[in-house]
Formats: C-alpha cells, sequence, structure tokens
C-alpha cells in the first residue's frame, strides 16, 4: 500500500466525535458526496514532520511533538499485508461467531431446565431472551473503551468475563442463578462495536465493504449455527452441556485471538511507536497521541454519557435510521422466533430433536448465497460511485441497490414457510425453501442497511449503525418469549400458516420502506439534520496545507469515536504540534 502524502489529524488515529464538523480555518464546501470519500492531496509538498520536529526541538526542548498517521504508516494497521489482514479477519469471523453462538444454543437446554428447576417452558426462555436483550446494551457499553485502551484487551476483557458467566450457569443450583448469569454474560459482550471496529483499524474506505460482508456473515451464521450443534446436545447430553460447549468454544476464541491477533486500534500504535522512538535515542519529546492529554481531559464523563445516548436518540428521531433498524431488527428477530417455532412445525413430519437442528442449515446456505451475491453487487456499486462522481444518487442510494431484489425475499420465504408448514401430506422441503430465501433476506438487509448507514450518516454513523445493531438484537431478545405461544394460540386449525401469515404482513410494509428510501433518500436526508451536516463537511486547513475531506469514516460507525475530538482540536491548534 503507498504512503500518504498528507493526513489529517481527524482521521482514526486521533479519533473525532460523531458529527461535530471540522473548521481549523478556511475551508470550502465539497463539491459533491463522493468526495467526502477520497482523500484530498495538496498540490505543494506538505510540511514533513522532520521539519515539524526540528522546528520545535529549537524553540524548545521540552515541548511535546505529536506523532501523526502518516510520520509511522509503515508500522500502523492499514499497512499489514493482505494476508495478515485477512487472518486477523478470520480469528474475528470466529470470535464473532462464538458470541452469537452464544444467544442461539441455550434454547436447546429448555427441556431440561424446566424439568430440573420446576419452571414452565415460558419460563425458561426468558434465559435466551434476557441475554440477547442484554447483549444490545452491551455492544453500546463496551464501545468507547476500545478506543480509549485498545481493541485487544477490552475485547479479551470481553470474552473472559462472557467465558467466566458460563460456569454459574453451568453449575447453577436454581433457576435464578441461570437467570443472572445469562444477563451478565449478554452484558458482558462487546459484539459487534468492537470486531466490526477492528475493520477500521486495517482497511482504507474504498476496501472496507468486502471486509464487513465478511464479518456481517460471521455475525449471522453464528445465530443459526447454535441450533444445528444444539440438536445433537439435546439429544444426547445433558442440558447443562448446552453451556459448557458455549464456554469451550469461547474459551477457544479467546485463546485464537490473544495469540494471532495484534492489537490494530492506530492510537495505541502510535503511542507504543512514539515510546519506542524515545527509547532509541530519537528526539525525546515525540509523543502518541493518548500521551499528551491526560485521561480525565480525554474520557469525560458527559462525553461518554452523550455517546452512550446518542444511538437510541438517531433510532427514535431519524426516520431513515427508525425504518432500516426495524426492518433490519424484524428480520433478525425472525431468526430467533423460528427457532422456537421450528419445533412445532417439523414435528408434524415426525423429525427427531437432531433432525429440527439440522432444518437450520437452509437458513445458514441462504445466507451463504446472499454473502456471496454481495461480491458483484459491490464491485458494481464501487465503479459507479467512480463513474458518476458528481451524482448524489450514485454516492449514497446506490448502496441499496442490490437491496431492491433481495429485500422481498423476506416476505416471500415468509408466506412460502408459512402455506408448507400445514404438516402432511404437504411436503417438508417447501419450509426448508422458505427458510433458506429468508435466510437471503436476513443477510442481506443486515448488510445493505450498514452500509448505507455509514455513507449517509457519515461521522454520525456510529450512532445509526449502533441503533440497527441494537434494534436486531433487543428485538430478538423481546419477540423470543412470545414466539411460542404467538404460533399456538392465534388461528385454530390452521396456527402455524395464520401466525406467519401475519409476520408476512408486517414484513412487506417494512420492505416497501426499502423502495422508498432508495429513490426518496436525498429528500429525506435534506431533511436530517445529521445526514445534512455530510453534505456541509469542509475541507480545513492548518499552516496553510489542506487537510484529509472526512473519509476514514466507518472508523466511527463500529468504534463509536467520538469521545476525543474536542482535543484533538485544541491539540491541533497548539504551536509545536505535529499538524499534517
Amino acid at each position: 500500500m503507498s504512503r500518504p502524502s498528507s493526513r489529517s489529524a481527524l482521521g482514526p488515529a486521533n479519533g473525532q466525535s460523531d458529527g461535530e464538523q471540522q473548521k481549523e480555518s478556511q475551508g470550502t464546501l465539497p463539491e459533491h458526496p463522493g468526495a467526502l470519500h477520497r482523500e484530498e492531496i495538496s498540490p505543494t509538498p506538505p510540511i514533513s514532520f522532520s521539519q515539524e520536529l526540528a522546528k520545535g526541538i529549537a524553540n524548545n526542548v521540552d515541548e511535546k511533538i505529536e506523532l501523526k498517521e502518516e510520520d509511522a504508516w509503515d508500522e500502523l494497521g492499514f499497512s499489514f499485508p493482505s494476508w495478515k489482514k485477512w487472518m486477523i479477519l478470520t480469528v474475528v469471523f470466529i470470535v464473532q461467531m462464538s458470541m452469537n453462538f452464544n444467544t442461539s444454543l441455550y434454547s436447546n437446554g429448555l427441556e431440561g431446565i424446566s424439568s430440573e428447576f420446576g419452571v414452565s417452558m415460558q419460563a425458561a426462555r426468558v434465559g435466551a431472551a434476557i441475554f440477547l436483550i442484554t447483549y444490545a446494551f452491551g455492544c453500546e457499553l463496551w464501545a468507547p473503551w476500545s478506543e480509549e485502551f485498545g481493541r485487544k484487551p477490552v475485547l479479551q476483557l470481553s470474552l473472559f468475563l462472557v467465558n467466566i458467566w458460563c460456569i454459574p450457569v453451568a453449575l447453577a443450583p436454581n433457576f435464578a442463578t441461570v437467570l443472572v448469569g445469562r444477563a451478565l454474560g449478554g452484558l458482558s459482550s462487546a459484539g459487534g462495536s468492537v470486531t466490526l471496529g477492528m475493520i477500521a483499524d486495517i482497511f482504507e474506505p474504498d476496501e472496507q465493504q468486502y471486509a464487513v460482508a465478511y464479518i456481517v456473515f460471521s455475525s449471522v451464521g453464528g445465530s443459526i449455527l447454535g441450533p444445528i450443534i444444539g440438536g445433537f446436545v439435546e439429544a444426547y447430553l445433558d442440558w447443562r452441556w448446552t453451556i459448557w460447549i458455549q464456554l469451550i468454544f469461547g474459551g477457544f476464541s479467546q485463546l485464537l485471538h490473544l495469540f494471532l491477533v495484534p492489537e490494530t486500534r492506530t492510537t495505541i500504535l502510535l503511542d507504543r511507536i512514539a515510546k519506542k522512538r524515545r527509547k532509541s535515542g530519537q528526539p525525546p519529546n515525540i509523543y502518541g497521541p493518548n500521551e499528551i492529554e491526560p485521561f480525565s481531559q480525554r474520557f469525560t464523563i458527559k462525553e461518554l454519557m452523550w455517546t452512550w445516548v446518542r444511538p437510541f436518540r438517531m433510532f427514535l428521531t431519524e426516520p431513515i435510521v427508525l425504518t432500516l433498524s426495524l426492518l433490519s431488527g424484524f428480520s433478525d428477530a425472525l431468526i430467533f422466533m423460528q427457532i422456537q417455532s421450528f419445533a412445532l412445525v417439523y414435528k408434524q413430519w415426525g423429525f427427531s430433536t437432531v433432525d429440527i437442528g439440522l432444518a437450520f442449515i437452509p437458513i445458514g446456505l441462504g445466507y451463504l448465497i446472499a454473502w456471496v451475491s454481495f461480491i458483484p453487487a459491490i464491485w458494481r456499486n464501487k465503479n459507479e460511485r467512480e463513474r458518476k462522481p458528481g451524482n448524489e444518487h450514485a454516492q449514497y442510494e446506490s448502496r441499496l441497490w442490490w437491496l431492491l431484489y433481495t429485500a422481498p425475499c423476506l416476505p416471500i420465504g415468509l408466506i412460502i414457510f408459512a402455506w408448507t408448514s400445514g404438516g402432511p401430506p404437504t411436503h417438508w422441503i417447501g419450509t426448508m425453501v422458505g427458510s433458506a430465501i429468508i435466510g437471503i433476506a436476513n443477510y442481506s438487509i443486515y448488510m445493505a442497511t450498514i452500509d448505507y448507514m455509514i455513507c449517509a450518516y457519515g461521522p454520525y454513523s456510529a450512532s445509526a449503525t449502533g441503533g440497527n445493531g441494537w434494534s436486531r438484537d433487543f428485538l430478538a431478545g423481546v419477540l423470543t418469549v412470545p414466539a411460542t405461544p404467538f404460533y399456538t394460540n392465534i388461528g385454530g386449525a390452521r396456527h402455524l400458516e395464520i401466525a406467519s401469515t401475519i409476520l408476512f404482513c408486517i414484513s412487506l410494509m417494512l420492505v416497501c420502506a426499502v423502495y422508498t428510501i432508495y429513490y426518496y433518500g436525498p429528500a429525506l436526508r435534506k431533511r436530517s439534520p445529521f445526514a445534512e451536516s455530510l453534505a456541509s463537511a469542509v475541507t480545513s486547513e492548518v499552516n496553510g496545507q489542506p487537510r484529509r475531506r472526512v473519509s476514514r469514516l466507518l472508523s466511527e460507525e463500529f468504534g463509536h469515536l467520538g469521545l476525543h475530538q474536542q482535543e484533538v482540536r485544541n491539540r491541533s491548534s497548539r504551536p509545536g504540534t505535529a499538524n499534517s
């Protein structure tokens, strides 16, 4: 990868707040939305770091000079060789799958839990719901800490706590212990807020879509891996093994991450590089971005609370975020509702516990088909953005193009599943065809909505995609408990068909919103103060040198880098600080 000639202090090396515009001095409006995703190179050579450093030493040997990305580019994650980047992503793939595996495998222990502790099956399902609900909030709570202390220690701590909380559940003497352990396990899960954030640490914006598609596949895939394996566990082992297996998988994932994945967070790496250079006898006043400001100034309670609240505010006040998040959340909740309903459906054909677990394989095939189909779709999208750099629709809404064809798979799959789930003489293969089509839709909706929000909300996309992820986990948790009564108490003799038909009607309304946003997205974004601010982003100048436009946005979408920008601005304006 070539070394950039100029890098902004607003990039992921220093972090920036969701939505704060950068106006250090004079700037010009971007010519078109796509310009925000490209690096603008100064026509004149930038002031080199060595010149800045020499000037700083001449003025005051004790003055601190901040190490910037461009001064250590070859040592940062962006310069990792491709094999190393994809090795890191593959380990992250396994880690993310283990986290989502924990959300679903528990359901295969429901009968054992109900029998041993004398609680109803409905009460036992609360253990599945509470994990998903706390998981939704846990992902948001963990995000800021990975920016401050680094991805690796935070993810290691998260995995350690998730694994630890498996032990009291597996050894639980009563049902209350099960619920407490599951709640704490969900709250301890960092999830995509950290794993997807690592993509921004090692890939430039134009390279990130393929990596995001890969990790999204692990997220949805982990949810159906649980019931597939769980069928065998339920048939041949005690219910406690559903928890022990979670611990084994989680422990294996943690060890892989510990030994194979280095720290990738740019600010942390810059701190380490600066310390290493000082020790090697290089100028003694070179410091990393987190070394210059004390922790208390970088991480105030007010900023922390605002970071946690912002995703929920955008979820409730932004029509685009609300609509796409509800669509994404509803499609994910369907998978967890189906986990509860498959036993009712397939017992009509005499399926064993193992057979019912294997019935989830078609959903996985749907995920695989959708993931592969997005590879040419991403390629097409990149080409269109390059061909039409001044076209706003091409830069934003074109990211939803493939979803126009795959989103209808959700109602189509549901209606097929609904009216082939009545049992003999209808063949069971019809329900599996419907499930596979639902899988295509679920993956596509998650991938496309995240990709669109990243682009449409720019520096605010951390909060926009945070609301999306929260919606998926929260709705899945809330709908897990009423799923079985819903399928058994509605519609009389045709209760299975009627229940899924109701879901079909809901999905039909939500899918229609995709077309509305695709065709009227520009008008909707102009009504949004969040999205509109991206269009008015400026190219600021420091010392006569134009800074990068707001480009590396994905470092905020999944990482919530928005805690430190004010101190970055203050720091960059001080004499002696090396500005790009």
